[in-house]
């Protein structure tokens, strides 16, 4: 994790305590080429709605936060493997991971809801971890890659979640904002904060949040994510949590 300080010193040269700054985020667009994600009963496509958000949410990040390096996994709809996904992160030495997704159910299934990794609590958590670490299976070679995981199997995603991240709080941290801002300034329905294991956060060496802004497959919430409008408020949501975070982050730093 880049938790890279600032070096200065005082009037006479003595170093003076370091302070941590957020100085690296890497945004991950879910799914992308041949895995188009889900779909929604009016076409609208999983992989291009993240995209879309991703892209505006990283233009606000780079318009108002220039000390803020924004680093992408896909900026067109191209596939990338979930383990590679974290490896840009790690590779940028990244402060904060975010992966954009949305959601499939039921056509009255509603809302947003924000994961970081931890054990799952409910069947329901389990299934939607299943859905989204399946897209391995369009992987070469993912039972070596991924230490002889199985997406298919129960039993798999029950030790796997049992994983406890060093970043847990600050992963919880940053989630807990995200859905305040939903439920509050975008004011969508939400789901919560939620725990599950994910293998695109799991190899992240950095807090990390998997989001899903809404149900692709409810009629309501298709029309709406699929719309430039809600779209940007979406990213506009979750920009002002990913504000709000670094500077917690950083004036915590300050008053140690």
């Amino acid at each position: 994790m880049a938790q890279q300080p600032d070096s200065s010193a005082d009037a006479h040269g003595r170093p003076v305590a370091a302070h941590y700054r957020l100085r690296t985020v890497v945004l991950d667009a879910g799914h992308g080429g041949k895995d188009k994600g889900c779909a929604g009963p009016d076409g609208a496509r999983e992989a291009a709605v993240a995209l879309k958000i991703v892209l505006e949410l990283g233009h606000l990040i780079e318009e108002n936060m220039p000390d803020v390096k924004v680093v992408y996994t896909r900026r067109t709809d191209d596939f990338v493997e979930l383990a590679d996904r974290a490896g840009v992160a790690n590779k940028a030495n990244a402060d904060l991971f975010i992966s954009v997704h949305c959601n499939a159910g039921p056509s009255a299934a509603r809302g947003t809801e924000v994961w970081t990794m931890g054990p799952h609590k409910t069947e329901a958590n389990l299934a939607v971890a299943k859905r989204e670490n399946a897209v391995i299976l369009q992987e070469d070679n993912y039972k070596e890659r991924y230490s002889g995981f199985d997406p298919r199997s129960p039993q798999s995603h029950i030790l796997f979640s049992l994983y406890q991240s060093a970043h847990i709080d600050n992963s919880l941290r940053f989630a807990a904002k995200v859905d305040h801002e939903f439920r509050t300034s975008v004011k969508r329905p939400s789901r919560g904060v939620k725990q599950a294991g994910f293998l695109v956060l799991w190899k992240s060496t950095m807090p990390s949040a998997l989001i899903e802004v809404g149900f692709l497959t409810n009629p309501g919430e298709e029309q709406y994510l699929n719309d430039k409008a809600g779209q940007s408020y979406m990213a506009a949501g979750i920009y002002r949590a990913f504000r709000q975070y670094k500077q917690d982050l950083e004036a915590s730093s300050a008053a140690d």
